[in-house]
This record gives structure tokens, C-alpha cells and sequence, in this order.
């Protein structure tokens, strides 16, 4: 596949790793059909991109993204967010390349099944000189729950741009069944991939968590109420995230790898 490349734009896509996690320790380096999870993000991402890194505050997952050929940067075991980790990271990359880029993509460090399609989409939105932020959705298929919480969703306006984030299911349809909720109405679920334009980050990663971000316990609220615009765009490919090691297992019970 053709690397993605906009006459105007340079792109630096950015996957944040952490080695500690509460529901699965060390999944960067877990083990899919022969290669590590941040192995196969990287691989995917770079069928997308030119310049991608890793950034860790792991001395493993720095040693491993070396040892397969890819470009790692040490970041602070600090941050609250991996855009907070992108912040940092562009930072360095910029200093120690002498590159200077327009676009940072956050690419989540747990999709290894993650569709070059849907990061080209992302940067898309990136056309259209206004865009700050811009992130993906997907519409519910038939069957699956609205009402889960652990899986955020969005109100989007007529100018494809989000309005909420919310782990509710909006909109809230009054005096209609809940389980009839998405019969005639499209509900978006968000896809947690992002892209920043460069010269904002500074600006966002220093905001104090908001009210509302508290509430929902949604980083992308603190965007929202602090007056910035994110842009959205649409993708219809399903992703794959691993948040425990039975995820793991379920994909390769379908086949995946």
C-alpha cells in the first residue's frame, strides 16, 4: 500500500505506549500470531503514514520498537492522557530531527487490526483550513447496545462536527422505550483516534481538567468546553480494541490472526 502523503501537509503519527495497565500489565508486548501488539500498530500506522513513533516511558517497549526497525522516543511516566504524551514526543521528534510538522495523529496503542482507510480518513478532515481536532465515528449496527457505557458516543452537527461526547446514549429519546431508542434514529459511537493540528497542541495538553470531562470521565469534553471545534468524519470499517487479555482471545477466535 501506498504511504499517505498531502502536497501540503506533513504528518506525524504518534502511538502512545504505556507498559502499566490494570486490566492487562505489559499489552504493548503481548504476543499476536508472532509479533507484538505495538508491532503490529506500527505496521499498520506505517502503511499510512511516513514518520510514525512510538512514544513510551517503558525502557521494553523502546527496546522492542528498535529491535523490529521502528522509531521510538522516551516520554515522562507523568502524563494524564496519550495526547499529553504526543505533546511531549512531537517536542523531542522535532528537536532531534530538525523536521517540523502540521499534523500529529494519536493512533490508540491497543488497535493492531487497525485499517490504514480509517487513519487516511482522519487526516481528511484536515482539508478544510478551520479544522483543529479532528477524530472518527461509526454508526450502531443493528443489535448492538446503545446503552453500554464503556463505549462513548457522539452527537454530531450538520457541519460534521461533534456537539457532545457522551457514555450515554444520546440523543435521549423521551417517551420512547429505551430498547426502541436506535429503531429510526442513527446513533454514533466514537472511534478514539485522533489528530491535532501542531500549533495547538501546547494549548490543549495545558487546559485543567474540566467539569465536565470529570463527569464523563471523557478527555475530549475538556476540548469542547474550553471553545474548541473537533472535526468528524465517518467510517463504516469496524475496529478492534484489546483492553484485556479475553479480548485477545476472542480475536483469535475469529480468525483475525
Amino acid at each position: 500500500m501506498r504511504n499517505f502523503k498531502h502536497p501540503i501537509m506533513e504528518i506525524a503519527a504518534i502511538i502512545p505506549a504505556r507498559f502499566g495497565s490494570s486490566r492487562f500489565p505489559g499489552k504493548p508486548l503481548a504476543d499476536i500470531g508472532g509479533k507484538t501488539m505495538i508491532q503490529r500498530v506500527y505496521e499498520q500506522t506505517r502503511s499510512a503514514f511516513e514518520h510514525v513513533y512510538v512514544a513510551t516511558d517503558d525502557l521494553r517497549i523502546f527496546n522492542v520498537v528498535n529491535s523490529f526497525g521502528g522509531s521510538a522516543v522516551m516520554t515522562s511516566d507523568k502524563h494524564q492522557s496519550g495526547t499529553d504524551r504526543c505533546r511531549e514526543a512531537i517536542e523531542t521528534i522535532e528537536r532531534e530531527s530538525g523536521n517540523v510538522f502540521d499534523i500529529v495523529v494519536n493512533v490508540q496503542g491497543d488497535e493492531p487490526f487497525i485499517d490504514p482507510l480509517q487513519l487516511k480518513t482522519l487526516v481528511s478532515c484536515f482539508k478544510s483550513e478551520d479544522t483543529q481536532i479532528a477524530t472518527l465515528v461509526k454508526r450502531f449496527e443493528p443489535g448492538e447496545d446503545i446503552h453500554n457505557e464503556n463505549t462513548p458516543k457522539v452527537i454530531v452537527s450538520s457541519r460534521m462536527e461533534a456537539l457532545y461526547f457522551s457514555r450515554a446514549a444520546i440523543p435521549f429519546r423521551r417517551d420512547i422505550p429505551k430498547e426502541e431508542w436506535a429503531k429510526d434514529v442513527v446513533y454514533y459511537k466514537h472511534i478514539g483516534l485522533y489528530a491535532y493540528r501542531r500549533d495547538i497542541l501546547p494549548t490543549i495538553s495545558s487546559l485543567p481538567q474540566s467539569t465536565l470531562e470529570l463527569c464523563e470521565k471523557l478527555e475530549q469534553l475538556r476540548w469542547l468546553e474550553n471553545g474548541f471545534r473537533v472535526k468528524v468524519a465517518e467510517t463504516d470499517i469496524k475496529t478492534y480494541a484489546i483492553d484485556t487479555p479475553n479480548d485477545l482471545e476472542m480475536l483469535a477466535a475469529m480468525g483475525l490472526f
